[in-house]
């Protein structure tokens, strides 16, 4: 049985939450979490990868078990978010590592990438976006609407997107048995984002991610320039995040693994074990450095 320790690290004056596992040596796998979760995402797959790999899955800051400062003490950015998780990995000692990004976690990833090519070893994104083909419309129009202009009505529409409703929807929408997800997922995710100014914490992030659209050629050059070893395995009934968007990674990385499953959003809660398989196989080939 694989040992998960659960750690809290202090960087910028703030408490982070992360999952750790693995043998110290081994190559180091990152994993970045989306919205509205935390590293409890994955807390059935760290144990399928950290046998062979260390495996690090922090709480991005106002997420999960990581503090939650009011918007008024902390600007809440993916820019900000990254640099977190940089410099946790930093006092962690890590300088090379993998990452798998899944929704958030992804923009947190690029800019990881971004910032520094040298460091990442490869990346696997699980309905992580990188480029417009992958926004559903249906899913983004209210966000737009949000990004152009903050009045009541669009406000209003965003605050949608935290109610336990649409957390629960978002793990069930596109799953072939519902049954499999448990009713865990939605209500600790939803539990989490309710603490108290914790709605302005994702109100700010979500009108932060249009920054996200301008850096989408910039990560399209990074993986054209840098080609690495990339898998795209993604719940191809996702409604929020295409799986067009998956397609889009072999334009950039034509050697690119592209994997669409049977899912939605969540895809871990209803296809772990194929997902596993599938990260375990691709990591063997990639030949990722030692930690």
């Amino acid at each position: 049985m694989v040992d998960v320790h659960h750690r809290y690290a202090t960087v910028q004056g703030r408490q982070l939450f992360y999952r750790e596992a693995g043998p110290a040596d081994a190559p180091v796998l990152v994993l970045l979490h989306g919205f509205p979760t935390s590293s409890f995402m994955f807390r059935h797959l760290i144990p399928e990868l950290a046998d062979r790999y260390h495996v690090i899955a922090p709480d991005h800051l106002g997420f999960g078990l990581s503090d939650a400062p009011p918007v008024g003490e902390f600007d809440y950015t993916f820019d900000a978010l990254a640099d977190l998780t940089r410099q946790l990995l930093a006092g962690l000692g890590v300088s090379r590592y993998a990452i798998y990004v899944q929704d958030y976690g992804a923009p947190v990833g690029w800019r990881l990438a971004l910032r520094d090519p040298d460091a990442i070893t490869a990346v696997i994104t699980q309905n992580g976006n990188g480029y417009e083909a992958g926004l559903v419309e249906s899913f983004w129009e209210p966000a737009r609407a949000y990004w152009r202009e903050q009045t009541p009505e669009t406000v209003g529409a965003i605050r949608e997107a935290i109610s336990l409703d649409t957390i629960k929807w978002q793990y069930l929408h596109g799953v072939p048995d519902p049954s499999l997800v448990s009713p865990d997922t939605w209500l600790h995710d939803h539990a989490l984002v309710s603490r108290p100014g914790n709605d302005r914490v994702q109100l700010k992030l979500l009108l932060d991610y249009a920054s996200n659209l301008p850096l989408y050629p910039s990560l399209h050059a990074y993986l054209r320039d840098r080609r690495p070893p990339l898998l795209a395995v993604w719940g191809e009934n996702d409604e929020i995040f295409g799986p067009d968007g998956a397609r889009a990674f072999a334009d950039d990385v034509p050697d690119a693994q592209v994997r669409l499953l049977d899912g939605g959003h969540f895809l871990l809660e209803s296809a772990l074990d194929e997902v596993a398989e599938l990260v375990r196989e691709f990591l063997a080939k990639a030949d990722l450095p030692a930690g």
